[in-house]
């Protein structure tokens, strides 16, 4: 909806859309410091992180937030977001090393 409303200040033609959620407190859950990307940056410092610490971690931040949910241990997922689209569920499989992935010569001389 913030973006919709910067649109059209700005005078852009756009339809509006009513999604019919509030998605500032998944945003958030995502971008804010202690969020999943912060925490994610974080664990990424300790030489013995495993995404099962990330995991860890995020369910000892996160437990109390409507947005984050422990799916059912059956599930293939580590954790769920609820987003927009509805309950989404994520892996964290490999999030630690991807994330620590170097910037490619190229893209740094840039």
């Amino acid at each position: 909806i913030l973006e919709q409303e910067e649109y059209q200040r700005e005078g852009i033609e756009w339809k509006f859309i009513d999604f019919g959620l509030d998605l500032q407190p998944t945003i958030d859950l995502l971008e804010k410091p202690m969020g999943i990307f912060a925490l994610l940056d974080e664990e990424c410092w300790f030489p013995k992180a495993t995404d099962k610490s990330f995991t860890e971690k995020l369910f000892k931040e996160h437990a109390n937030l409507k947005h984050f949910k422990k799916p059912d241990f059956r599930a293939a997922a580590d954790f769920t977001v609820q987003h927009y689209a509805g309950d989404v569920g994520y892996t964290s499989a490999q999030w630690l090393v991807k994330n620590m992935d170097p910037l490619n010569d190229n893209v740094v001389n840039l």
